[in-house]
């Protein structure tokens, strides 16, 4: 009997040291300096939640309005703060619920750490209570995905999913934990993870790709840079100047590159792309080397890639080994971070200014300004055009704003025509193109730079898909400043419509609601304007009210985006009308 309780009493000891996987779960992200969580609670999660309510002192954990909000808030905190956004949702359809923004980070290269709950271990695969198989669903859009069944494995896998989502290439990982496994109990320890046997976050650079690089880049007469996002994941920021500055090159960007150089640097001549700048699409396919730095040769850069840059020499600086010849077969790979290759190329480059061909952006750059961007910064006729209001926030902002997009006209306006003088300024859904990302996205970028103003530019169509996180700008008072260019269209799509199916408005045409009575249901303050003269003291008194605003301006129903590339043309085949 004595030695019976010898062993109840000793057991007792053991649980005593020991905790549950859900405040293992909680050490895990304080170890990870995680500050802010975003997420919506459910059952196969509460015992995560009910642990969170203990650690509300160390984690803040702002309750979004839909799990799509969560996620979205996360990567625009991710993409401000160059840290990895953590999301937390049940099981079932708290979780398929994340699967759009989870993809839209695979894309994009946003690191985040998912967290969904899940059903006890013993009911997996018996089609219980809001079950689902969030692996096998999240497995294409993730960078890694694991379901932990035991406490015991919380440690290891969490410190595993923080190292992957953000070395290397940046993106999204889920963690699935089953309900037993929040409840059981574990020793705890915890190591952050350095390495994983078999995943090389960062290539080895050849030292001969420097040199032929250089080479190619000292002996071309015609050379173009464009710039991806790879530029800023990487915080090569300060050395693609350098380099830009020192060879003298002129440096286009994509949607997801912009703000990695100033837009004001004289060698910086613009955007690539479907409603990129005349200049360098036109010049794409008269360059006699192109450097492609930090981006991934999308589609919507290269238009029909038969006549991509055929007459270019073409070196690729990139950390994912994947992307290399994936679209573009190219002449010079040269692999690692491209803030290491890029000072390390510098001292085999040349100093150069190359005059004449800048002279050839500056001619083409005239015939875009007279025939485009006047008319859409400095309308004469009836009616606002989305160019002028972004060029009255740029008035205003002096290139010191985050701008946060959603997708559609809007977006590449705002990509055409904001000013930025910072990095990880431009928030925006590149690759998935997501509807619905820019009014949660702007919520986590402004909690990400709270001392940042964050404007999110947002189309009526687009608004309205995640218009309930204007309860969560309520509930957390962010003072976040939205701005609906509202035509009463889905305007990318009537664009096409109007162009290349004979003006068959087939869906698109909104019925919209009082959006500003909707603002004013949450407490926010909401104006709208319909005319020139009231809109620059409108985005006055936007910038200068303390907290959250909502302004609509009204805008010209069937306004286009110009310049375009039509879908599967060339980049030399851009359309100026």
């Amino acid at each position: 009997m004595e030695k019976t309780l010898e062993k109840n009493i000793a057991q007792t000891a053991d649980v005593a040291t020991q905790i549950s996987g859900s405040e293992a779960l909680m050490r895990c992200l304080i170890a990870e300096n995680v500050k802010i969580i975003y997420g919506y609670p459910g059952g196969a999660i509460m015992p995560i939640y009910d642990e969170l309510y203990k650690f509300k002192e160390d984690i803040h954990h702002v309750l979004t309005r839909h799990e799509q909000g969560a996620i979205h808030a996360a990567q625009g905190f991710a993409r401000v703060r160059n840290e990895v956004g953590v999301v937390f949702a049940t099981s079932g359809p708290g979780a398929t619920n994340l699967v759009t923004g989870i993809a839209d980070a695979q894309i994009d290269s946003t690191p985040l750490v998912c967290i969904t709950g899940q059903v006890p271990s013993h009911l997996l695969g018996s089609d219980a209570f809001q079950e689902t198989d969030i692996i096998s669903i999240s497995t294409p859009v993730t960078k890694w995905n694991h379901q932990i069944t035991k406490a015991s494995e919380i440690p290891e896998v969490i410190a595993k999913a923080f190292y992957i989502a953000r070395s290397g290439r940046p993106g999204p990982v889920l963690i699935d934990i089953t309900k037993d496994a929040q409840f059981g109990l574990t020793d705890f320890t915890y190591h952050k993870c350095t390495a994983v046997r078999s995943y090389k976050p960062v290539p080895k650079t050849d030292p001969q790709t420097l040199e032929s690089a250089a080479e190619l880049i000292n002996q071309a007469q015609k050379p173009l840079i464009v710039f991806g996002q790879g530029t800023i994941l990487g915080n090569a920021e300060e050395a693609l100047k350098h380099f830009v500055e020192k060879t003298g090159i002129p440096a286009a960007w994509t949607i997801l590159g912009l703000s990695a150089l100033p837009t004001n640097h004289p060698l910086n001549v613009g955007m690539v792309g479907m409603h990129g700048n005349y200049a360098p699409n036109m010049l794409t396919n008269q360059c006699d080397l192109l450097i492609a730095i930090g981006m991934r040769f999308d589609d919507r850069v290269t238009g029909n890639l038969n006549t991509y840059a055929k007459q270019a020499k073409i070196i690729h600086f990139e950390i994912d080994p994947a992307e290399v010849n994936k679209n573009v077969k190219v002449d010079v790979a040269v692999m690692g971070n491209v803030k290491h290759t890029l000072k390390d190329i510098l001292p085999l480059v040349n100093s150069n200014s190359h005059t004449d061909w800048l002279a050839e952006f500056k001619k083409l750059d005239a015939i875009e300004l007279e025939k485009v961007i006047e008319q859409d910064l400095h309308p004469k006729g009836a009616g606002l055009s989305m160019g002028e209001v972004i060029y009255n926030i740029n008035q205003e902002t002096d290139g010191d704003a985050v701008i946060v997009t959603d997708v559609g006209q809007h977006q590449m306006v705002a990509c055409r025509y904001a000013k930025f003088s910072k990095s990880r300024s431009n928030i925006t859904s590149g690759g998935l193109g997501t509807m619905g990302f820019a009014l949660p996205a702007a919520i986590g970028a402004k909690m990400g730079a709270p001392d940042r103003e964050v404007i999110a530019i947002i189309g009526d169509g687009g608004y309205q898909m995640t218009i309930q996180e204007l309860g969560t700008i309520f509930q957390t008072r962010a003072a976040v400043k939205i701005v609906v260019l509202n035509n009463d269209f889905l305007g990318m799509v009537r664009q096409w419509q109007q162009l290349f199916f004979d003006k068959r408005y087939s869906s698109t045409e909104l019925i919209n609601p009082d959006f500003v009575t909707i603002a004013k249901g949450y407490h926010i303050p909401a104006k709208k304007v319909s005319e020139r003269g009231d809109l620059r003291a409108a985005i006055q008194e936007m910038l200068e009210t303390d907290g959250p605003y909502f302004l609509e301006v009204v805008v010209q129903k069937e306004d286009n985006v110009f310049p375009m590339i039509p879908s599967g043309a060339s980049v030399s085949d851009i359309r100026l009308s």
